[in-house]
């Protein structure tokens, strides 16, 4: 039996990648793409995790000078011989990666900073050797590269210092590729010394990338298109590829034929239809894309067991801030949008292509809700339905991971909101405790009125059920002295939800049901006959609970229907229903 090559989960260099046994999708495309195309400065703008930095590393790989044409043996560049002679290693090439600049003040970030470029100046140490810079050059690359930097404007001129040393020793133009260019931006952003932060990177890219005869091009990487005007001032011939453009649309992240052929590799092309469900959706210009971080490591699960199940990989790799802001931030016309959205369906917005993070404080409401979908969307929270016509873009969650991350916001924020409002809640508890059916439809029917409901769409009807049935864990798993377990075995099946109160030995059932076109009679019966069916009191009774509540609930929309029975244990005696 032949074995399978690694999934290089994580590994972002491509030289790894060629020479120690991973699969790799060919990306070399991209290569010929930007040699044709390119202006002087190139940026690149895509949501985390969708192969940026093992593209720019593959970029270094290809046109350093010294290069193992072996690395690039098989793949589509090399049948591009004659491109391939007139520019594989032949440049010098600069390369730093900017996602670990930051720090809680400004201070900590200008020294990472430092830090990142002296490494790359040390990588390039055999300038030192160099008999055709002069002594004073030398000295001031010795000092940068033993990060001995005595001013700001060292740091500033480092990166051009080093493109003019390049070319000097070489005689050739330097290629410069800067990964991640708006994380320090957006980390200063978040721990207040933006203005600061944007000083600096703008000084030291400027330098670098604007007016320099020893730059032959570069190539930017970043989530979001930072404000021309915030940034890249001035540079002529500069390009910006968005996830709306077409060109280049599918060298970041995986097309339908790559995924079709990485999982048959794999022996898991059965789980094709799976892919599409949770990690496609995305539209890059014209290509349908799907994440390749979520793709790696779901056929990793499976490959480990193929009976794993499905999960959120994209989703861990962020705090998902933004999707709070735009919920904290949100008003009736808003939360009647991601209504829409988490539903399946579609909003139209005019979207911003050129941010700014100083925009987000804009105290105007419709510009600071405007400036929040263009993040969504530049962010890859959100992507256009069909190719946008000028500047309105229709909107939709890209798959079942991303509308997961939504839904967990939501119902995050609906708890928080809910509990505050202690009197309402602790009303809501008793009515769960006595088995007020009741006052349980009327509280519940007042907590959904305030939040986000899931509409009737193609959403499958056991997804809008797990919506209202974490609405309900929400409210109720706030009670720190009720035990509260979700999808818990008893009897011959899995209950929604069931809750033990030890110290009364009281005990409840919840089975929801969604009402299909406002049938809630007909669901109502549903959920509480399969309590019955299923016998979902037997694990209560068990541990000696004296007193069982069963709800049988029935939601549609902002409005839900409640039916109560109630189990009577007596020690020793039949039980009372």
């Amino acid at each position: 039996m032949i074995e399978k090559k690694k999934l290089p989960i994580g590994e972002e260099f491509f030289r790894n990648i060629r020479t120690k046994g991973f699969y790799y999708v060919d990306k070399t495309g991209f290569i010929s793409e930007l040699l044709k195309t390119r202006g002087s400065v190139n940026l690149f703008t895509r949501p985390r995790r969708f192969g940026k930095s093992l593209n720019i590393d593959m970029l270094k790989t290809f046109f350093e000078f010294g290069t193992d044409a072996a690395l690039f043996e098989g793949l589509g560049i090399a049948a591009e011989k004659e491109l391939c002679e007139q520019h594989m290693g032949k440049y010098p090439v600069i390369s730093i990666s900017l996602k670990d600049v930051g720090g809680e003040d400004f201070q900590t970030a200008y020294e990472t900073l430092c830090t990142v470029v002296s490494e790359e100046a040390a990588r390039l140490d055999f300038l030192l050797e160099s008999e055709r810079l002069m002594q004073y050059d030398k000295v001031k690359f010795e000092r940068l590269a033993e990060n001995r930097l005595e001013k700001p404007s060292e740091l500033h001129n480092s990166l051009k210092l080093l493109t003019r040393l390049l070319r000097r020793h070489y005689g050739t133009s330097v290629v410069v590729l800067i990964d991640e260019y708006d994380v320090p931006l957006d980390k200063a952003y978040q721990n207040g010394y933006y203005p600061q932060m944007v000083n600096l990177i703008r000084s030291v890219l400027s330098q670098v990338l604007k007016t320099n005869e020893n730059l032959e091009f570069a190539v930017i990487t970043g989530c979001l298109q930072i404000a021309k005007e915030s940034i890249f001032t001035g540079l002529n011939n500069f390009k910006v590829r968005t996830v709306s453009d077409v060109r280049f649309a599918e060298y970041f992240g995986f097309t339908d034929r790559e995924v079709k052929e990485l999982l048959d590799y794999y022996d898991l092309g059965d789980k094709f239809e799976l892919f599409q469900e949770w990690y496609d959706g995305y539209r890059f210009g014209e290509t349908h894309i799907y994440c390749p971080w979520d793709v790696l490591n779901q056929c990793d699960k499976f490959c480990e067991s193929r009976s794993a199940r499905m999960e959120s990989h994209w989703e861990n790799s962020s705090s998902n801030r933004i999707v709070k802001e735009i919920l904290e931030h949100s008003n009736e016309t808003t939360r009647a949008e991601i209504e829409a959205l988490i539903s399946g369906e579609y909003v139209e917005k005019s979207l911003i292509s050129g941010l700014t993070y100083s925009d987000f404080e804009n105290e105007e409401p419709q510009k600071r809700q405007t400036h929040l979908w263009s993040i969504l969307f530049a962010t890859g929270y959100l992507t256009d339905a069909v190719r946008p016509a000028g500047k309105i873009h229709r909107l939709v969650i890209p798959n079942r991971e991303i509308r997961g991350i939504y839904e967990e916001r939501i119902l995050s924020w609906f708890e928080t909101k809910t509990v505050s409002n202690t009197e309402r809640w602790k009303k809501f508890c008793s009515a769960v405790k006595e088995g007020d059916g009741a006052a349980f439809q009327s509280l519940f029917n007042s907590f959904m009125d305030d939040s986000i409901s899931i509409r009737d769409t193609f959403i499958r009807k056991e997804m809008k059920e797990n919506f209202y049935h974490g609405m309900l864990l929400g409210l109720m798993r706030a009670e720190e002295s009720w035990i509260v377990k979700s999808n818990a075995e008893s009897g011959t099946g899995y209950m929604d939800i069931m809750i033990r109160i030890p110290a009364e030995k009281i005990g409840c059932i919840m089975e929801v049901k969604y009402a299909e076109d406002g049938t809630f009679e007909t669901a109502c019966k549903k959920a509480m006959k399969q309590i019955e069916d299923e016998g979902y009191t037997a694990a209560l009774e068990q541990e000696g609970i004296q007193v069982i509540h069963k709800f049988g609930i029935a939601c549609h929309k902002k409005r839900c229907k409640v039916l109560y029975n109630k189990a009577v244990i007596r020690p020793g005696g039949p039980i009372e229903r």
